[in-house]
């Protein structure tokens, strides 16, 4: 690949787009996309672990692991009580993202729909936030007075769509199509009316699309129904998607580099694995009293004189120890805290399904996966199965499996790899790439624009 700077970079992101779908099932229905790789450099994007949308999307954009953006989840310990867990916005992270460098550098920038800007701050240009934001009655722009000219160019822009763990598919389908449309609709305006150094798009309606329809269209999922109506749902859908994309790069100009990126894949979900029924079975969790039907752990009255550990649900799992002088009422001393996790480990990583077959179940310690360990991580992250199953927090179930979703049906859950794809300006057409990182997205960004990477970003530039 050359050296030359391209003068604009635009990246369009699909939370959530999975390879084997994009590189492989569907590629011959994606004639845009299909174009762009062929011209440039494609490949699976190693994500963050955990591979989810926080803090996935801010660690592309800074360079930077969970660790040191301090932000393991959606959700994140406050403190060391057991009920302090507040929502990862944008005001929780802390280093310099590419706007900000940008920004610094006289760059003009354009977001659109990125994870984690919610609540807007002031850029070098103009932000839209993303799905985190309450609502279109929020302020969600930068400046405020644009969120009056989306109103004048988008009727009823949608920043989310409405509960998308339903059994109503038809309405989850139409409302991912609409909010989509609407999104790209935003993003052309803006693509060929402001000017932009630097602009980045995240669809949100890829990662809705795989949670509600991946049964009906993966004839390998355990509850799909072949022949069913909604078979050809994901296909369709990414056949549309491919036509705003390939819209949205004609608007870009020739000048630009043109990144398709995700923060993250997908795959089957096989099932739930309770949590925190297998750490009560095993003795390290004890209720005061026995919960009437399937409820939250923190709707729970925990015993915690006799409770070592507890576990959180969601597409990973973590688990925190209760280390005497740590949490108000720990138990398990200090100096046995190393042991314990040890224990801990080996007990999950051992576990098998209903049949007896290893899970194979994968266990990872923040100190040894991240540079640094800002705030409060878990004591444990685990995948379970290697995340073809999810992490179940609700007790009640009255076993360690389960093939319902306590949040609500979900039929995927998040996959370790995402996808890249480089093309447009400065680049060569050299084809499919392999060990490329999600860090190494904001250095490709930087070098694109002829800009010094910081020393403290950890990923390296593609190019």
């Amino acid at each position: 690949m050359n050296n030359t700077s391209s003068n604009r970079v635009m990246i369009i992101g699909l939370d959530c787009a999975a390879p084997q779908l994009v590189f492989d099932q569907f590629l011959p229905h994606l004639p845009n996309i299909e174009k762009i790789m062929k011209k440039g450099v494609f490949g699976e994007l190693r994500s963050t672990i955990p591979p989810i949308t926080c803090p996935a999307w801010m660690c592309m954009v800074s360079g930077k692991d969970p660790g040191t953006l301090g932000i393991y989840g959606f959700r994140n310990r406050r403190d060391y009580t057991y009920d302090g867990l507040s929502i990862a916005n944008s005001t929780a992270v802390k280093e310099p993202l590419l706007w900000d460098i940008l920004g610094a550098n006289d760059k003009k920038n354009i977001l659109i729909g990125v994870p984690q800007t919610y609540p807007p701050r002031e850029i070098n240009g103009i932000m839209v936030t993303s799905f985190l934001t309450p609502g279109t009655d929020s302020e969600y722009t930068y400046p405020p007075e644009f969120k009056k000219e989306i109103n004048e160019v988008v009727d009823g822009y949608m920043l989310d769509v409405d509960g998308f763990r339903t059994e109503d598919k038809e309405r989850l389908l139409v409302q991912i199509h609409r909010m989509t449309a609407k999104r790209f609709q935003l993003a052309k305006y803006m693509a060929k009316t402001k000017p932009w150094d630097f602009f980045m798009m995240v669809e949100m309606g890829t990662d809705r699309l795989h949670h509600g329809f991946w049964k009906y269209c993966d004839p390998q999922h355990p509850k799909h129904e072949p022949g069913n109506m909604l078979e050809k749902a994901m296909l369709k859908y990414y056949a549309r998607l491919d036509g705003f994309v390939g819209e949205l790069i004609e608007c870009a100009g020739d000048d630009a580099a043109v990144m398709i990126v995700s923060d993250h894949g997908a795959k089957r979900m096989l099932g739930g694995i309770c949590f925190n029924e297998w750490l009560m079975q095993e003795g390290y969790l004890t209720l005061k009293s026995k919960p009437d039907g399937v409820v939250r752990l923190d709707k729970c009255e925990i015993d915690w004189s006799r409770t070592r550990a507890w576990g959180d649900g969601g597409y990973y799992g973590r688990l925190f120890i209760n280390v005497q002088g740590r949490e108000p009422r720990g138990i398990v001393p200090a100096a046995q805290y190393e042991s314990f996790r040890a224990e801990l480990t080996e007990k999950i990583e051992a576990m098998r399904d209903e049949e007896g077959k290893p899970l194979g179940n994968r266990v990872y310690r923040a100190e040894e996966i991240y540079s640094r360990c800002e705030n409060i991580p878990p004591d444990l992250i685990v995948y379970f199965g290697d995340l073809d199953w999810r992490s179940v927090g609700s007790v009640g179930l009255g076993s360690v499996y389960t093939y319902e979703n306590d949040t609500g049906p979900d039929d995927a859950n998040h996959a370790q790899h995402g996808i890249f794809i480089l093309g447009g300006a400065g680049v060569e057409p050299l084809g499919r790439l392999e060990g490329l990182d999600i860090l190494d997205v904001a250095p490709t960004v930087l070098k694109l624009m002829g800009m010094q990477i910081p020393a403290d970003m950890k990923g390296k530039s593609i190019i």
